[in-house]
């Protein structure tokens, strides 16, 4: 179920796996987290999916990404999770890329 449009900045927690959704369509899946939160005990980390032709390939881990999307929660068990589903991606503040020519 999808609730609001919303833009987040997030930091990418884990390389971004590529899944072949219903044999025609690609989405990635991320594990990002928020930078900072207020509550020690309020949940901070989600994942984003990205459909189609938007690309995480010049983002690594630790990068900073502002995203545009829509809020969803899935319905794993034991408890529902937040995702949110990306129609939007603007770089932020990323790392160093190392050995750059």
């Amino acid at each position: 179920m999808f609730m609001n449009y919303s833009t987040f900045i997030v930091k990418i927690l884990k390389q971004p796996k590529t899944i072949l959704f219903k044999q025609n369509y690609l989405v990635t899946e991320v594990l990002v987290q928020f930078p900072q939160i207020r509550l020690k005990t309020a949940k901070n980390q989600f994942k984003i999916f990205v459909w189609g032709d938007l690309s995480l390939a010049n983002y690594d881990i630790n990068d900073y990404i502002i995203i545009e999307g829509y809020i969803g929660m899935s319905n794993e068990k034991p408890q529902n999770k937040i995702e949110v589903s990306v129609l939007k991606i603007y770089p932020f503040v990323l790392n160093e890329k190392k050995n750059v020519q």
